[in-house]
């Protein structure tokens, strides 16, 4: 990655590491139309029904469950349908607009449901035949002919008004966008209502940021908070594990680089007994995890000087890289709320680093943004390094640190703050990372640039009231998490 007397930039890196669960949803659909056609127009419902099925098709593309409800037609038949609609614990549902539809066959769904409703209105045909069109034809592409109706009478409900895909049922790169973009928040919907997170330690003294309330966090997100103890890890750290302790240096030494040391007296090249404590860290963090049944973790300790509880407390950093790249979000300094924006991300399938601001470089109008401690290692666009830290600077400890750039492009920012009435609030921007150089002090460090004037933009982003953590993801998100903000009913600024 280095030479050993100048600083060369890092190639790109393809390397990633497997899901430790699979990303799943639950998504209901059913259609709409209206009973007086049937009669009125024979074959138009078995065509209707059809569409429905390509519609289907098209949603489990994405990696959700579907269940498919049928077809709509009237008011006794949504009556009958909600309790099955409940009954099936979605995370989202689509409304396929078949076919103009009363309204009389949503307002009880409305009323009844408390999920994302998306209507969906995809026409067959790009445009009529004109020519030799006919009334048929014309209903079987009225998708979007009721879609007013029904979002008038979300609002005189005093309902969240649906979001709307329209476009053309085939070669519709959009609603193929669209669909998978719902998708996307159906498993983030899906894992923060079911979510383990665990809460282990306590707060680093003197960051009043940190501090968050767990029933808060439940009311909000669905996420339940787990109290852990740092013993319950320290009963796993032991070498006769050796087995997979041995597995895991194998597999460190096949992801991660381990240079000389260049710059910072504070490094120097891996050391072997570093790479074993990180590794015997990461086996007793692992079976921690699964032996506590936890889907994240924040956590901070210090545990007394010279006992076995400080050396595998300080030395997490290696395991929790690989854990979050594994779609297990790991949070330092006990910053739950960022571990929940991290989930977030990593269910976007856009990563999710945990991340805080370092010094601006005026020249290149950007800032640093990194952290020592646990990143999204699928991210990266470059080997990921490990360095031997003879100190880590502002906690206890010494061993292992994680090293590399974010993936060069588009990148997304999303900080959780808490308001005086205790309300949390999303924080987001877009921008954009360099490949450049970055500081090879063992901690990972990308150069953010959001703009031609970066003293504007950090002054607005910090005027929102973020925390000083964030989650960093790739590609550019910020009205896909806004969708997410107001499903929680949670305030979202989006600094420019």
């Amino acid at each position: 990655m280095y030479s050993s007397n100048t600083l060369t930039i890092p190639e790109t890196f393809t390397s990633t590491i497997p899901r430790r669960k699979p990303l799943t949803a639950r998504v209901g659909i059913f259609g709409v139309g209206h009973y007086t056609y049937w009669g009125q127009f024979p074959g138009l419902l078995d065509e209707l029904d059809n569409k429905l099925k390509i519609f289907c098709n098209k949603v489990k593309r994405f990696g959700v469950e579907t269940v498919d409800f049928g077809i709509v037609d009237n008011a006794s038949d949504a009556l009958e349908i909600l309790p099955k609609l409940k009954a099936a614990d979605l995370d989202i549902l689509f409304i396929d607009m078949l076919t103009y539809a009363t309204s009389s066959t949503i307002g009880i769904i409305f009323r009844g449901l408390d999920i994302p409703i998306i209507l969906v209105a995809l026409q067959p045909d790009l445009a009529m035949d004109y020519v030799h069109g006919t009334t048929y034809m014309q209903l079987c592409n009225d998708d979007f002919c009721s879609v007013p109706e029904f979002l008038g009478v979300a609002l005189r409900m005093g309902r969240k008004v649906p979001d709307v895909i329209l476009g053309t049922l085939k070669n519709d790169p959009v609603v193929d966008t669209e669909i998978s973009e719902w998708c996307r928040i159906a498993h983030v919907l899906h894992d923060l209502r079911r979510a383990r997170l665990g809460h282990l330690g306590h707060v680093l003294e003197s960051m009043l940021d940190m501090h968050t309330d767990p029933t808060a966090l439940t009311a909000t997100f669905g996420v339940h908070v787990v109290q852990c103890e740092p013993d319950q890890i320290l009963q796993f750290y032991s070498d006769e594990y050796s087995d997979e302790i041995e597995q895991k240096k194998n597999e460190i030494i096949d992801f991660f680089d381990m240079p000389n040391p260049i710059s910072d007296p504070l490094t120097t090249k891996l050391t072997d007994s570093d790479l074993h404590i990180a590794a015997k860290a990461a086996v007793a963090l692992e079976m921690f995890i699964d032996d506590q049944q936890l889907d994240g973790l924040a956590y901070y300790y210090e545990a007394a000087p010279g006992t076995l509880m400080r050396e595998l407390v300080t030395n997490l950093i290696v395991g929790n890289s690989l854990l979050t790249g594994a779609g297990f979000p790991m949070c330092g300094e006990f910053d739950i709320k960022t571990c929940v924006a991290m989930m977030i991300m990593d269910r976007l399938e856009i990563g999710g680093s945990f991340a805080e601001f370092h010094p601006i470089d005026f020249v290149r109008q950007t800032v640093l943004v990194g952290h020592d401690g646990p990143h999204h290692l699928n991210i990266a666009d470059c080997k990921p390094v490990l360095r031997s830290l003879k100190k880590y600077h502002g906690k206890p400890g010494s061993g292992a640190g994680v090293e590399f750039n974010i993936r060069k492009g588009a990148i997304t920012m999303l900080s959780i703050g808490v308001k005086a009435d205790g309300k949390f609030k999303f924080i987001v921007a877009e921008g954009e990372s360099l490949k450049a150089l970055i500081p090879p002090t063992g901690n990972t460090n990308t150069h953010g640039y959001f703009g031609s004037d970066i003293r504007s933009f950090l002054k607005r982003w910090v005027a929102e009231g973020p925390t000083h953590h964030f989650s960093l993801g790739i590609g550019h998100h910020a009205q896909t998490i806004r969708k997410i903000a107001d499903i929680l009913g949670i305030e979202c600024a989006i600094v420019s």
